[in-house]
Parts: structure tokens; C-alpha cells; sequence
């Protein structure tokens, strides 16, 4: 993969994930990223310029439809669950 791409790919890795972090639901969030995290596993040893660009070309779809789907939860917020609520531990 050329250096370009490697960044581009990176890029748009970190851009889902930060952007999946704002959904409102615990659940969704967690899915999204899970996901996201998956899918990016899962093509890492693609070699082929044209199927890396078709997958870079989804994910970009992908992040729209994140971005819409975050605004959309924020129209209807719920409330926290109890995992949610719980303390981080203090190291």
C-alpha cells in the first residue's frame, strides 16, 4: 500500500471511530465501533490498489452515514444506562 493511501486509510479509521464515540446509545456506540474496528482487521492485508480504493470509497459512505445517524440520535436522546453511569476507576 502506498504511503498515501496508508495515511488516507487512517485517516478516515480514526475520523470513524471519533465520530462513532458521539453517538448517544450506549449500545449503537458500542456496535459502531466494534464494527468499524472489525472491518478495518479484516481488509488490513488487501494489496489491490483498485479493491483498496472500492473499500476506502464505503468507508467514506460509511462515515456519512455515521454522521447522519449521530444527528438523528441526538434529536431523540434517552437516558444513560447503568453501565454508563459507573465510575472509571482511578489508577
Amino acid at each position: 500500500m502506498a504511503a498515501s493511501s496508508r495515511a488516507q486509510v487512517l485517516d478516515l479509521y480514526r475520523a470513524m471511530l471519533r465520530e462513532s464515540k458521539h453517538f448517544s446509545a450506549y449500545n449503537y456506540r458500542t456496535y459502531a465501533i466494534r464494527r468499524i474496528r472489525d472491518a478495518f482487521r479484516e481488509n488490513k492485508n488487501v494489496q489491490d490498489p483498485v479493491e483498496i480504493q472500492t473499500l476506502v470509497n464505503k468507508a467514506r459512505r460509511d462515515l456519512g452515514m455515521i454522521r447522519r445517524q449521530v444527528h438523528i440520535g441526538q434529536l431523540y436522546l434517552t437516558n444513560k444506562l447503568i453501565i454508563e453511569n459507573q465510575e472509571k476507576p482511578k489508577t
